[in-house]
């Protein structure tokens, strides 16, 4: 018999449609949730995982002639569960804009220009600590179509893959000091203001010519990266 799944915590994790984002209406489900039992399938994670979710691109920045435009970045990401323990092997996507503001999609309709040496999308693997490491440059901000003005702030994408197929994050990480933080849809539709701090990356000072930022990406737990 199937049961309605228990609702989502709705401080620490965002509403699922949120006033002035129409998208959020239409990528919501119109019917409550609904459990049903697993099967061996799905709770079994896929051989090969790395064949068949190779690594691709940890190096969105380019050198030389082939650099990228923008504020060259090393984004240190680590995936921990929620007692601070790594999760090593986790298949960690990333993406994000140019230094433009531009998507590479086709479904980007900002006039931005597009930066030939610049594909904004990796994938990694986590390493025995859970580390990830992508060097990179930093997205800018970008209005957001058919709203009133409003600009999302910088932000990186990441879709975190288990060691099953149905365990995955989908969340964003965000700048610190970023004045378009505190007027972002999306990052204050999480009304919890910890669980808001957990979506912000640590600046970490650096000699290089290179900004660090170090990140933390919890997957399960309480203290569960927001799924935004």
């Amino acid at each position: 018999m199937k049961t309605a799944i228990d609702r989502r915590d709705p401080l620490t994790q965002p509403q699922g449609v949120e006033p002035g984002y129409p998208q959020t209406a239409l990528r919501w489900p119109s019917q409550p949730l609904q459990r049903r039992p697993l099967t061996a399938s799905e709770l079994s994670g896929p051989r090969d995982v790395l064949r068949r979710l190779a690594p691709v691109r940890g190096d969105l920045a380019g050198h030389g002639a082939k650099r990228a435009i923008g504020q060259l970045i090393y984004l240190k990401a680590r995936v921990v569960d929620e007692d601070g323990a790594p999760v090593p092997g986790a298949v960690v996507e990333i993406w994000h804009c140019n230094a433009a503001g531009k998507y590479i999609h086709p479904n980007d309709s900002h006039d931005a220009p597009v930066d030939p040496n610049f594909y904004g999308a990796a994938r990694v693997i986590a390493g025995d600590s859970g580390l990830v490491e992508l060097r990179t440059i930093k997205p800018a901000a970008y209005p957001v179509p058919d709203t009133a003005g409003w600009w999302r702030p910088p932000h990186i994408h990441f879709s975190v893959l288990g060691r099953v197929w149905l365990s995955r994050l989908v969340t964003q990480m965000f700048f610190p000091g970023e004045p378009l933080n505190e007027a972002d849809a999306i990052l204050n539709a999480v009304r919890d203001p910890a669980a808001r701090s957990r979506c912000i990356a640590r600046f970490a000072p650096s000699k290089g010519a290179a900004l660090v930022y170090e990140h933390q990406i919890v997957v399960r737990g309480r203290k569960r990266a927001p799924g935004i």
